[in-house]
């Protein structure tokens, strides 16, 4: 009896010990002081800057809402997030501040007439830059502002409730704005019925749907009313703080003024709903009404995109890209394809694009046709336009002068998207007399500027301004950032006079505007003085380290160190890789520097440069490349093969540097890094930890294609089974911690991608942790969640990384 009563005590004991664990488990929990403190540091501005130059304003934003906000009622219908009480889109980031500061003088200026408290979104500036427009949304209704810059006050305009779900505003001219007003108050929404009318069926007959997995589609019946009810909407023209209606109520996706403000281009949504695909590919009218409303044209009745044809460049069979001429008063265009939509269809043109002239009761013109698939056009004069045409996947892209006097399509510019070296960057534009814009012509229409913010080169990212002359294709650089630092022209202020606004910054100096003149050569004028917002990171060592995988492909990363940290004297480290997966066509684009060592380290949620303060090197940004081996075959090909060697080439670097423990590295991703991190985890054995964020695991649940891939799961079964962790999931004994939105909303990441690989891992006996962050989607937003991701990941580094056996046994390799 006395053993028994002994033996009960311990079982009770122990019954108590595993529900303390548990409760101790539970809660919210933060991670260490600089971590949290980083994390919660007050934003920098965001700086908006007019067109002539002459003020900015400055938008503030706290850091992260509460998940108390996230928690409130939210509808996910047609690929929409509708907050049920103020028909608005859920989870915002709001704007909380605003001010003002004249660039000439430098003085800052307080805007009177905010609502206190603020949540801006959606600023816009007037045509000639004399207000500023913002919807401010309150936890009932959507309003509408404007600022005058010369009092520096803001007054509401709106009478009606503004119903901002597909789109917020537009400015109409100087004192005009266009927006959609709610009907009926968002207490009259239809309730749900306990008793459903019957149950929800779908139906196909013989027609192809290959669309891909999208997230928060309708679902039933009663989904279909609330989408109704909530999108459907009336345009209204607000002039001087007077409403006057357009046309009928309806469920409007795209409201687009002409230049001469003459006419509206209108894409409506009718009936019936999809289930497979978002809003912006429901069966729809595109028509031209005039300013009232009146039905001028229609242009086309387009069916629903489910029956899109699947793989990368092919298209429905039908007309797409409907858009006014910025340089005429009233033009419409669109694209129509030549080869049924199927891109592999052997033929010299592929797209033609079409345009209309009002009144619209003529026969359309054709007014070019392209080889590639047709992108976009950016207008210029009588003269010049530029022509955008390419293919994904091929990863081609093509700029053609287009003269749309004579009809002429000339080839500018030709590249591969993946050779960031060749990147021109993107024309200037300036305002025409319709208030549009178009290119930015100098030297008497004979050139444009070309901006590029990004600068790849062999030295890392450096910035740069070209003139480029349109008829000799010959490039002149008229500025380039200096190196040893990252500077990016932010406005061109003056084209004649090269009065420039940049953005500049360095490892040490944090990113701030500066007033620069190329032609008068002055000493360059600083315009904010903000300041490090991260004390914590002072002293830690960041260098962009470059390295050779075993194919000979050239290698980066963004190597961190801790502050005081010396190899000689402290010896390796533990080590934190963080990446994501790009796929070439061309090994030598792969091989290209991309980023730039001379940014200043800015830090957001997801970053894994929080670790650095913890007494780990971190290598950011460490280059991942999946590339085809020839022409006939695709990046996928030998994706696992390519992983390993990426991951045992950035080892190998740091342990040569004496930098990197090999046997205490840890590797982590999101979604595509964390489908990365699975599958390094599931087939080699050079970690001892892995962190992996919002994933798929499983690509038989992508069956349509994932990420770049085209092929379906049909057509390259083996294909998708090799590149799926959870078909190895038996194989994964490294540690790995799981963390998914519990309400994502990227195409492919379901949470159930998680939720199955945890329980496959765990039924075959692996080291599995899964964190399920209530209320989050596929970026993470909530305050506590966010803190709590931070120490899960940080406790996860401490247990199997840096205190892991440093041991030789079980040296790492692939296998």
């Amino acid at each position: 009896m006395y053993i028994k009563s002994i033996s009960f005590i311990a079982f009770i004991f122990s019954f108590l010990s595993v529900i303390a664990i548990a409760q101790d488990d539970a809660g919210y929990k933060n991670p260490p002081k600089d971590i949290a403190d980083m994390l919660m540091a007050k934003p920098t501005p965001n700086v908006s800057v007019d067109d002539k130059g002459e003020w900015m304003l400055f938008s503030e934003s706290n850091s992260y809402p509460s998940v108390e906000e996230l928690a409130r009622p939210e509808l996910r219908i047609a690929g929409l997030r509708i907050n049920p009480a103020n028909y608005a889109p859920s989870r915002q980031v709001f704007i909380n501040n605003l001010y003002l500061k004249n660039i000439t003088s430098g003085k800052e200026y307080k805007i009177t007439g905010l609502p206190s408290p603020l949540y801006a979104g959606s600023i816009s500036w007037s045509p000639n830059d004399r207000k500023i427009a913002f919807i401010h949304t309150t936890t009932s209704r959507v309003d509408l502002y404007t600022i005058d810059i010369a009092t520096q006050k803001a007054t509401k305009i709106n009478k009606s409730v503004l119903n901002a779900l597909l789109g917020a505003y537009q400015w109409y001219d100087d004192n005009t704005l266009v927006y959609r007003t709610i009907l009926k108050p968002a207490t009259a929404a239809p309730p749900k019925p306990l008793m459903p009318k019957g149950p929800t069926t779908q139906e196909n007959y013989g027609k192809a749907s290959p669309r891909p997995t999208f997230q928060d589609m309708i679902k039933s019946p009663y989904d279909e009313q609330l989408f109704e009810f909530y999108t459907t909407s009336q345009l209204v023209k607000n002039t001087n703080g007077i409403e006057t209606k357009i046309g009928q109520p309806a469920i409007y996706t795209i409201i687009n003024i002409s230049p001469d403000k003459k006419y509206l281009l209108t894409r409506t949504v009718k009936k019936p709903f999809s289930y497979l695909v978002p809003v912006n590919g429901f069966t729809s009218t595109v028509n031209i009404t005039d300013i009232n409303g009146k039905l001028v044209k229609q242009l086309a009745d387009l069916p629903s995109a489910e029956t899109a044809p699947s793989g990368n460049d092919n298209v429905q069979m039908v007309s797409r890209g409907f858009d006014w001429r910025d340089d005429m008063p009233a033009s419409i265009t669109w694209c129509q394809p030549l080869d049924s939509g199927l891109i592999k269809k052997q033929m010299e043109y592929h797209d033609a694009v079409y345009q209309l002239n009002a009144p619209f009761n003529g026969q359309p013109e054709q007014l070019f046709k392209t080889k590639m698939r047709f992108r976009g056009i950016t207008w210029g004069d009588k003269n010049v336009a530029f022509v955008t045409e390419g293919l994904t996947g091929k990863q081609t892209a093509q700029v053609d002068r287009y003269n749309p006097t004579t009809g002429e399509l000339e080839k500018l510019i030709a590249r591969n998207t993946t050779d960031g070296y060749s990147n021109p960057g993107f024309p200037v534009t300036t305002t025409n007399q319709y208030d549009k814009s178009v290119l930015q012509l100098i030297d008497n229409g004979n050139k444009v500027l070309l901006n590029n913010i990004t600068g790849s080169s062999p030295k890392g990212d450096l910035p740069f301004l070209l003139s480029f002359d349109i008829h000799t294709k010959k490039a002149d650089t008229l500025w380039r950032s200096a190196e040893g630092m990252f500077e990016s022209v932010v406005k061109v202020v003056d084209p004649n006079k090269l009065t420039l606004i940049t953005r500049r910054e360095s490892e040490k100096e944090m990113p701030n505007y500066w007033l620069k003149n190329l032609r008068l050569r002055i000493a360059d004028r600083q315009l904010t003085s903000f300041t490090n917002p991260y004390p914590q990171l002072d002293g830690v060592s960041k260098e962009k380290i470059k390295y050779k995988r075993a194919d000979g492909v050239d290698l980066t990363g963004d190597l961190y160190l801790p502050k005081g940290y010396d190899a000689k004297r402290d010896g390796p480290l533990p080590v934190f890789i963080w990446a994501y997966p790009a796929e070439f066509n061309s090994a030598a684009d792969a091989a290209q520097i991309r980023g730039s060592e001379h940014k200043f380290t800015l830090l957001n949620w997801g970053s894994p440069v929080y670790y650095v303060t913890q007494g780990y090197a971190v290598l950011n940004n460490a280059e991942m490349p999946i590339v085809a081996t020839d022409t006939a075959k695709k990046p996928n090909d030998n994706f696992i093969d390519q992983l390993k060697m990426n991951a045992e080439a950035a080892i190998n670097k740091l342990a040569e540097m004496g930098v990197g423990d090999r046997n205490r590295i840890a590797v982590g991703g999101h979604s595509y890094g964390a489908f990365m991190t699975a599958n390094l985890l599931a087939h080699t054995n050079l970690f001892k930890g892995g962190i992996a964020r919002s994933g798929a695991y499983n690509r038989s649940l992508t069956p349509f294609g994932f990420q770049n891939e085209d092929r379906t799961y049909w057509q390259a079964p083996e294909l998708y089974n090799a590149m799926s962790p959870f078909s190895y999931a038996d194989k994964i004994k490294t540690p790995i911690l799981l963390v998914h939105g519990e309400m994502d909303n990227n195409t492919g990441t379901y949470p159930i991608q998680s939720e199955r690989m945890f329980n496959a891992i765990k039924g075959h006996g692996g080291t599995v942790k899964y964190v399920s962050l209530p209320h989050e989607s596929h970026g993470y937003q909530g305050r506590e969640n966010i803190l709590h991701m931070l120490n899960e990941q940080y406790q996860w580094l401490e247990k199997y990384v840096k205190n892991a056996p440093r041991t030789e046994e079980n040296k790492p390799k692939a296998f």
